[in-house]
């Protein structure tokens, strides 16, 4: 299990069974930057990532 794991896990142990919009999620990665700059570039890349995923041409 890679470290990061243990937050993946935390958040779906704690938040498994509840529905979000694509709206609430992006706000929460907006806030989260906003307090944590440091962390702009990695959600930067998991959100176009997240946002590309459906698409053919990357693959």
């Amino acid at each position: 299990m890679y470290f990061t794991d243990r937050g993946i896990e935390e958040l779906a142990s704690r938040r498994g069974d509840e529905e979000v919009s694509l709206d609430w999620l992006a706000e929460q990665l907006r806030t989260f930057v906003d307090l944590n700059p440091e962390f702009e570039i990695p959600v930067e890349r998991l959100a176009s990532w997240l946002a590309r995923l459906d698409d053919e041409d990357d693959e």
